[in-house]
Parts: structure tokens; C-alpha cells; sequence
């Protein structure tokens, strides 16, 4: 840039129409050339714009970035609760730009920020007050508070005046003192007309719209990304916003870290509008928020009383009042039963043993888990069982075991890895994962979440052989079911129990490994009984030829015999079959 110089160019007023903020910016280029030639130019890549609104608080700024304001006057809601009070200071300086004086000036922030004291206040006012039993020194109380509230019901109380001066002068009841929905104003015989004019004096209107002197052609000036106050209806609109960042994308690499604020009325078609018009206009990123869309709103155009008068009036009434109820209902704890059913597991997760024991109700409903591990310290031991408990109170108090599922399931962190001795879950993620997976398969039939079905281990799990196209399972196969889970854990025998019915399946109840076959019909090992139904069963452990068949199905034998050996233990190895015993492939090397 060193001996760079710019031609003059004449700007006329008449030729153009801008011609002040022309030479203002060719003030600042001049400048910024001076600046460049005493300390040297850097070059700089703006890579992204990312404005927020808390290091805005540390700077004193009142916007930060192209960020416009949320409203003139905002509530910022606390972490550890409560709310404090942001007030734009800028609105001074733009009214003496538009020409107003001082005096009117004065009168415009008045309006919106408030009186900050009762006294000539329409509606309540002292004379009001005393009226009401009012003494000197409750009436300075009041004021002395009024400096820094946000609402002039958050000072009528017990804190501000002393619970002896309520209950005893003002004969109001101890119990509704503690009330936090109580309203002492509106019990001491104020109407609600009378509050809200009174407020509007003290604590401000919050908004331009309505302030004495303020010409409607200005108001356009001072318009917020949110409608502000309880009265205001202006705000930018949602094009807005999008437009004025994309007259900033073209000088940024990266995006833009912007909210774009919507009131609360927007549809799904005008976010679908705003998108689409982001995307034609060439925007990197487009972060949507509709007014009042979460409860934990940081930042509030109004505190919101509970008839939700703080909120745009453009609304519907009903709509604004469906959204600001909240239902918090907390259930009943259903405890378990003090001899309960359940099951143990055990498993090994990355090297790792785990031990899980489920407690259950009389119906086979989950209630309860213990988690144990092997080799780990006192820490991680009683992380786990605190997690246990958790999760334990959660299933009594009515939390779906599905929420839970959902949640914790494809958790990652060590250990993590294979999953030996369990029969459906070879693979986890994490302990935790593990656990919920497992749960997930014995209490709520989630095959998808296991890695090997209980009918891929049955010795007819390719072809059904005899009972090929025969009707399916019988009522009374369920009804034997929901026997079996009064008396014995329904986690446990998730894939250890078949109901068989008649001579050629009750024959088959004799091939299982462990598990429990409930027979019944005219051919039953024991003699049978009569027709077929579960009003004759019998109880019978299984032989263990099924069980060798499972153990081998898990292990992925194929059975074929190995060509050198003979044993009946090729595995698939890609295409070709391998022996495990002697090593032999069928092909491949």
C-alpha cells in the first residue's frame, strides 16, 4: 500500500444522495491508510463471526457482532436463579441523533424504564397506600426496594415489609405469606388495571412504542430482534436478520454464530421459508429459535407473570396460556415386593467380570438392578452402585425401562470390548451399554439390540422339518407363559422356556439344554393328560443333546466333518471352512 493514492472524487449532494455517509467512509479508509503507514498493515482473515450475549455484559456493550438486540430493556435469567436487568444505553444517544432535546429525551426513558417510585404513580400511589394501613416506615421500605425490581408485586411481601406488619397491620394470613403465588396487592383490594398502570410507571413500559413525543417514522430505529415489553408489537423480521448476514458471509470463510429470532406465533412453513431463503442467499449456517420455545429461555423481553400477560399480544390468548402451563406431577413409588423374583447374570466386558442381578414385580415387570464388578478400586465400585440405585428408583417411580434403553444404550468408555457368558450380547460398547443391552433383550424383547437371536442357537432354526406349515402356537401357549412369569423371573427365561402341544412336540420337549418345556396334550413323557391344554403340565429338565447342538452353533461349527481328522468341527473362514482341531482348510490358505 506504500505510495497508494486515491483520486478525489467529487460528491455532490444532488448527484448523490448519500453523500455524508460517502465521505464518512472515505474518512475512515484515510484513516485507517495513516495508521497502516506509522505501524506497518496486517493481513487478516476473518474466519468466522460468533456473537454472544455474556462477554457483551463484561465489554459494556449493548449488541455484539451484527447481533441486534434482543430487546431495549431484557431480563437475563441467573444459574443459581432469579434474573437481573439489561437496559440498552444507546437509546439516549439515537434519540439526540434523530433531534430530540433533552427534556423530551428524559421523558422517552422515563417511559420505558420506569419512575423507579410509587410516588405520583397513577392508581398506587402513598395516599393509596396509607389508605390500606400503611405507615411511614413500610411505605420507605417499599421504595427503597423498588429501585431494582422488575415487577412492583416482587416487593409487596413479607422480606420487604416484615411478616409482624403484614399478619398484624394488614391482617394478611401466615399461611398465605408463604405462598409464593400469593399477591398482596391484588388481596389488599387493588385491581388489576390499577397494577398494571402502576407498574407501567414504575418499572417502565420496556418499549418506545406508546412514549410521549417518539414519532412513529423513528420507531423503525429502535426495533429488536423480540417484541418488547408486555405492550410491544414491533420487532424485525426474520428476513431481516437473514439478509444482514448475508451482506456479511462474502467476507467470512467460515459462518455465522447467530441466532435468528422468531416470535412466538412462527409455523414449520416459516422456518421452511427461512432456510430456503438462507440457502438462496448463500448463508454458511441458519440457527432458528422460536420465541418461547424452551422453558429455560436465557434471555426474556418480560418477566412472565402466571396468567402470561408478559407475552406479545399478538398471540392468541389460549395459546398463550397452553404454553405456560407446566405439569409437574411426580408418581407414586411402587415398591417391589419383599421376596422378589429375578435373575443373575454373569458376564465378562473387555476382561472386565460384571455382575448384574435384577429384582422383579409379581407380573415380571422390572424393578430393581445391583451391579457388582470384579477388580476394580472403592471409586468406580460406588459409582456403580449409586448408578444402580439410580436407575433402581427411577423404574419404582414409573420412568419406562424403554427411556432408559434409549438413553444409555451405544455409551462409550473403557472397559469396553467382548462380552463373554452372555447368550445374546458378544459385543458392548462400555459397561453401561452392556447392562441396558441386556436388559433391553430379557425385558423387552429387543432382538435388534442383541448380536445373536435365541432361535439362531435352536437345532431347527434353518427349516422347521415335522411341523413345517403347521397352524401357529395356540392360545394356550401364552396363557402357560404368563403362568410360568408368576413364579419365576420372565428375565431368566426369555430363551430357556417353549410350550409344546400334543404327541410329536411333546417328544421334542426332551431336547433342550436347561431349559423348561411346559407339555402338554394326549402324549406326554409323564402319561399325559387328556386333551391337549395347560391344565395338564409337567415340569421336566431337557436332555443334552440340544444343548451340545447350541454350544455348537455358537461356536459357528457348520456340520461337516473335516476331510483330514473327521471331527465335526469345520468354521467358515471366508469362503472355505477351517478345522479348529487339526487346522486343515477346505481350500483356501
Amino acid at each position: 500500500y506504500d505510495g497508494l493514492t486515491v483520486p478525489p472524487v467529487p460528491l455532490d449532494a444532488e448527484a448523490c444522495p448519500h453523500a455524508d455517509l460517502a465521505q464518512a467512509a472515505r474518512r475512515a479508509w484515510d484513516r485507517a491508510l495513516e495508521l497502516g503507514q506509522a505501524h506497518g498493515y496486517r493481513n487478516a482473515q476473518v474466519s468466522v463471526v460468533a456473537p454472544t450475549g455474556t462477554i457483551g455484559l463484561v465489554m459494556d456493550c449493548d449488541t455484539t457482532g451484527i447481533e441486534p438486540d434482543f430487546a431495549l430493556v431484557k431480563f437475563k435469567s441467573l444459574a443459581g436463579g432469579g434474573y437481573f436487568k439489561i437496559i440498552n444505553r444507546m437509546v439516549p444517544t439515537a434519540l439526540a441523533g434523530l433531534g430530540y432535546s433533552e427534556k423530551q429525551i428524559a421523558e422517552i426513558v422515563r417511559y420505558v424504564v420506569g419512575h423507579g417510585s410509587l410516588k405520583g404513580a397513577p392508581g398506587i400511589d402513598h395516599a393509596a397506600l396509607r389508605t390500606r394501613n400503611f405507615t411511614d416506615e413500610a411505605i420507605e421500605a417499599v421504595e427503597g426496594a423498588l429501585a431494582d425490581a422488575f415487577d412492583i408485586k416482587f416487593v409487596f411481601n413479607k422480606w420487604t415489609l416484615g411478616e409482624a406488619f403484614c399478619t398484624g397491620t394488614l391482617g394478611l394470613a401466615p399461611e398465605s405469606l408463604d405462598d409464593m403465588s400469593f399477591d398482596m396487592l391484588h388481596a389488599l383490594g387493588f385491581t388489576a388495571d390499577e397494577i398494571q398502570t402502576a407498574n407501567t410507571y414504575v418499572c417502565g413500559a420496556m418499549t418506545l412504542e406508546g412514549a410521549p413525543h417518539i414519532g412513529d417514522e423513528h420507531l423503525g430505529v429502535f426495533d429488536c430482534a423480540s417484541a418488547c415489553g408486555r405492550t410491544g408489537k414491533r420487532h424485525l423480521s426474520v428476513e431481516s436478520h437473514i439478509r444482514m448476514m448475508a451482506a456479511s458471509q462474502p467476507f467470512i470463510s467460515g459462518a455465522i454464530s447467530k441466532t435468528i429470532n422468531m416470535p412466538g406465533r412462527a409455523t414449520v412453513a416459516d422456518c421452511k421459508d427461512a432456510f430456503m431463503l438462507s440457502w438462496r442467499l448463500g448463508l454458511k449456517a441458519n440457527a432458528l429459535y422460536r420465541d418461547g420455545s424452551k422453558l429455560s429461555q436465557p434471555l426474556q423481553a418480560a418477566i412472565l407473570d402466571d396468567a402470561g400477560a408478559g407475552e406479545p399480544a399478538e398471540r392468541p390468548a389460549a395459546e398463550r396460556i397452553v404454553e405456560r402451563v407446566v405439569e409437574h406431577v411426580l408418581g407414586e413409588r411402587k415398591r417391589l415386593p419383599q421376596r422378589r423374583k429375578g435373575y443373575t447374570q454373569k458376564a465378562i466386558v473387555g476382561g472386565h467380570k460384571v455382575y448384574l442381578r435384577t429384582g422383579e414385580y409379581d407380573d415380571g415387570g422390572l424393578g430393581e438392578i445391583f451391579l457388582d464388578m470384579h477388580k476394580e478400586g472403592a471409586a468406580f465400585r460406588s459409582l456403580m452402585n449409586n448408578f444402580a440405585i439410580a436407575i433402581s428408583i427411577g423404574l419404582q417411580y414409573g420412568v419406562p425401562l424403554e427411556e432408559f434403553v434409549e438413553a444409555f444404550t451405544f455409551t462409550r468408555f473403557e472397559p469396553s470390548g467382548i462380552v463373554e457368558g452372555n447368550d445374546s450380547v458378544k459385543m458392548a460398547t462400555s459397561i453401561i451399554d452392556y447392562i441396558f443391552r441386556e436388559l433391553a433383550v430379557s425385558y423387552l424383547g429387543r432382538t435388534d439390540l442383541a448380536h445373536v437371536e435365541a432361535s439362531d442357537l435352536l437345532p431347527d432354526s434353518v427349516g422347521r422339518g415335522q411341523t413345517e406349515g403347521r397352524p401357529a402356537a395356540p392360545a394356550s401357549a401364552n396363557r402357560a407363559f404368563d403362568a410360568v412369569k408368576l413364579v419365576t423371573s420372565s428375565g431368566y427365561v426369555r430363551n430357556k422356556f417353549v410350550v409344546f402341544e400334543g404327541g410329536i412336540a411333546a417328544a421334542e420337549a426332551r431336547t433342550g439344554d436347561g431349559a423348561l418345556a411346559l407339555v402338554g396334550g394326549t402324549a406326554t413323557p409323564a402319561g399325559g393328560a387328556g386333551a391337549a391344554g395347560v391344565d395338564a403340565r409337567i415340569w421336566q429338565g431337557a436332555a443334552p443333546r440340544t444343548g451340545r447342538v447350541r454350544e455348537a452353533r455358537i461356536k459357528g461349527f457348520e456340520g461337516d466333518a473335516c476331510s483330514e481328522c473327521g471331527n465335526f468341527t469345520l468354521v467358515r473362514n471366508g469362503t472355505c471352512l477351517k478345522c479348529v482341531t487339526c487346522g486343515t482348510t477346505s481350500g483356501c490358505s
